[in-house]
């Protein structure tokens, strides 16, 4: 993972925390109605995956368990991980391309309510993702994956000899003939492993996705609907479909690439489409980037033209994030997967303690704040939900009290101590477990591992009733609390 060379370890401080009188009169305590999207307080946890689905997509007792500790903790908003829209195999992860996924989210949705007491608002993130490979072995990508062409037979002077022959010539080459020899992403496949681009037109998947995604993810609002959420978010945001049409990287020739006005064209035919499925009294927002921190993406500029669009469109809330791309992603091992969190882009996503002058906290508080006034000097009130190491009552005010937001998530504070939010509000901040920003937590996703905080992962491993991880060494959930 991606370290800045500056190395300036940073320690989070939290600074004072309210009694329970000033949380009460807080604008953080405060609650929060735009539209569809009503909030008793504005706090939120964001979308985290936490690797506890079965490997066909259902919800899982670990999904529930996990949910439900996060609802104890009574945010304003709760939203459900990173949830396919296609009913394609995927690992653990959550699904919602089919009707069959709707018991298990009916499920959830009425753990949440329950554990909450029905403060706070369930939303789901609906995502969509390109085909993905992991780093082949180099003798079974040039012995058997690669296609041979004219080209590496001319690179090789190998025009005549079949293509076992050239085949066995390539495998004796250094990676820099290899190189030369091969396509940029003939390269990338064996180094990285192949992906799809929403670029690569050629591909009748990848030049049909305008016509598909809408009805997918409509149809997946309805789901969302039936299983009783409260509403959903449109994923837009980091190494996925929609970021990808977003991005100024997207170069398509077909009305939804190149300008920022076709780049967001698939991105509102997809909420137009959802809108209508669902009717105008569900609240439908969306995640996007404030900016892709990649050589050639999109930025600031961009992120505003779009907030302004999708909120001129309608959209219940504005959520920001930032950075999280393939495109600057660290090599991964041979029999991995490349992880869109690991580069520069990544680390802007989730930077750690060891930082650079900047320092981890904050990141992505200007940008947003440009969103923000942005949609405000267009004329219009949707909320923007502002993210990026906030772990304190006095940060989380300042943010509101300036107007830079209207609603602040925290997700690794949140997975550090799902109870924190409820601690500031009763004036009980002292008692708060503060996220070191380790991101121990990032290291276990990116092994595809149940997601755990190292706070409290090891703590009551052997009492009555505690779930542990596959290797037993974890706990899966935070220790409860009671006020």
């Amino acid at each position: 993972m991606y370290r800045p060379p500056q190395r300036i370890k940073y320690k989070p401080d939290p600074g004072r925390s309210p009694s329970a009188a000033e949380a009460e009169s807080s604008l953080l305590f405060s609650p929060i109605t735009y539209q569809n999207l009503q909030l008793e307080q504005r706090t939120w946890v964001p979308a985290m995956v936490p690797w506890r689905a079965s490997e066909d997509g259902f919800v899982t007792d670990d999904i529930l368990d996990w949910y439900e500790r996060m609802a104890l903790g009574r945010p304003g908003a709760l939203v459900v991980e990173a949830t396919g829209i296609r009913d394609i195999p995927s690992g653990p992860l959550l699904r919602i391309g089919h009707d069959r996924y709707i018991p298990g989210l009916r499920d959830l949705a009425d753990v949440v309510r329950k554990a909450s007491d029905g403060q706070t608002r369930l939303f789901i993130q609906l995502i969509d993702f390109l085909s993905i490979r992991r780093r082949p072995e180099r003798e079974k990508f040039l012995g058997r994956y690669l296609e041979i062409t004219s080209s590496h037979r001319r690179s090789l002077d190998a025009d005549a000899l079949d293509d076992e022959i050239v085949r066995n010539k390539l495998l004796v080459c250094t990676d820099d003939e290899l190189q030369a020899i091969l396509t940029e992403r003939e390269f990338e496949s064996l180094a990285y492993g192949y992906r799809e681009r929403v670029t690569d037109t050629h591909l009748p998947q990848i030049r049909d996705l305008p016509s598909v995604l809408p009805d997918l993810f409509a149809a997946a609002s309805r789901r969302a609907q039936q299983a009783g959420m409260d509403g959903v978010e449109l994923h837009y945001a980091h190494a996925y479909t929609m970021a990808s049409f977003l991005s100024a990287r997207n170069n398509r020739e077909d009305g939804y690439g190149g300008a920022r006005e076709n780049r967001v064209r698939l991105p509102l035919e997809v909420y137009q489409q959802v809108r209508e499925m669902v009717g105008h009294d569900y609240v439908v927002g969306c995640r996007f980037l404030s900016d892709d921190c990649i050589e050639g993406g999109s930025n600031v500029e961009d992120a505003k033209f779009f907030a302004t669009e999708f909120a001129r469109a309608g959209m219940d809330f504005l959520s920001v994030s930032r950075g999280g791309k393939f495109e600057d992603a660290a090599q991964p091992k041979i029999g991995w997967a490349a992880y869109p969190y690991t580069g520069v882009s990544g680390y802007e996503c989730m930077p750690s303690y060891i930082s650079d002058e900047q320092g981890p906290f904050g990141r992505n508080f200007e940008p947003t704040a440009a969103i923000h006034t942005a949609i405000r000097r267009a004329g219009f009130e949707t909320p923007v939900v502002v993210a990026g190491g906030i772990h304190g009552f006095a940060q989380a005010e300042a943010l509101l009290a300036d107007g830079r937001a209207d609603i602040i998530a925290a997700a690794r504070q949140s997975l550090a101590d799902p109870d924190w939010f409820l601690k500031l509000h009763l004036g009980r901040g002292d008692e708060v477990k503060v996220c070191e920003y380790t991101n121990s937590c990032d290291g276990l996703d990116q092994k595809h591992k149940q997601v755990t905080c190292k706070l409290w992962d090891r703590v009551g491993r052997d009492e009555p009733g505690v779930k542990l991880s596959k290797d037993g060494k974890r706990r899966l959930t935070a220790p409860f609390w009671k006020p």
